[in-house]
């Protein structure tokens, strides 16, 4: 739950300039809470973070050169912090939701574990990051999403933080934009 020190920045490679103004995609994705959700049809305020892979207690790292990928580390604690100002976002009229290219049993582990009010939407077979060509990363064999945040509203995306860092400070990041937007 804590980062450990010296874990690489990751730089802003432009991967996501295209995303701000674009409507999301009619793509349906599942969800840990057994429910099936198009990011395009949700109304109002969303927040869908993105993140590469969360682990699990007890198991390895996913790749032995995991923390020296700049951004690859912190999704749990990213995760914790969504889940702990939950309430402030959703007071802020956004519905928060977590996405990866993971399964849905992997993130329903995660979900169970940490408790979350939200759910974590599965693009395992990267049907919205392709669409939205999202930033990924190879790694391990598998394409993982590139660590960042949509602000959706209604359809359309209204801001993008990308990169992301540090991930385990970034809910309160986006909590503040929200307020400042509001304000």
């Amino acid at each position: 739950m804590v980062l450990p020190d010296g874990l690489p920045e990751p730089s802003d490679d432009g991967a996501a300039a295209h995303l701000a103004g674009l409507t999301v995609p009619r793509v349906t994705l599942p969800a840990t809470d057994g429910s099936s959700i198009d990011p395009a049809t949700l109304e109002g305020l969303t927040i869908i973070y993105a993140y590469p892979w969360t682990g699990r207690p007890g198991e390895p790292l996913l790749a032995e050169e995991w923390d020296a990928i700049p951004g690859a580390r912190g999704c749990t604690p990213e995760t914790c912090g969504f889940r702990d100002h939950h309430a402030e976002l959703a007071g802020a009229g956004a519905a928060v939701f977590g996405l990866s290219t993971q399964d849905t049993a992997h993130q329903a582990e995660l979900a169970e574990r940490l408790g979350l009010p939200f759910p974590i939407l599965s693009d395992e077979r990267l049907e919205l990051t392709t669409a939205m060509r999202l930033p990924t990363f190879e790694v391990a064999g598998l394409t993982l999403t590139k660590r960042l945040t949509m602000v959706i509203d209604s359809g359309s995306v209204d801001h993008v933080f990308y990169p992301v860092f540090p991930p385990d400070r970034h809910a309160a990041e986006v909590l503040a934009w929200l307020s400042a937007r509001a304000g």
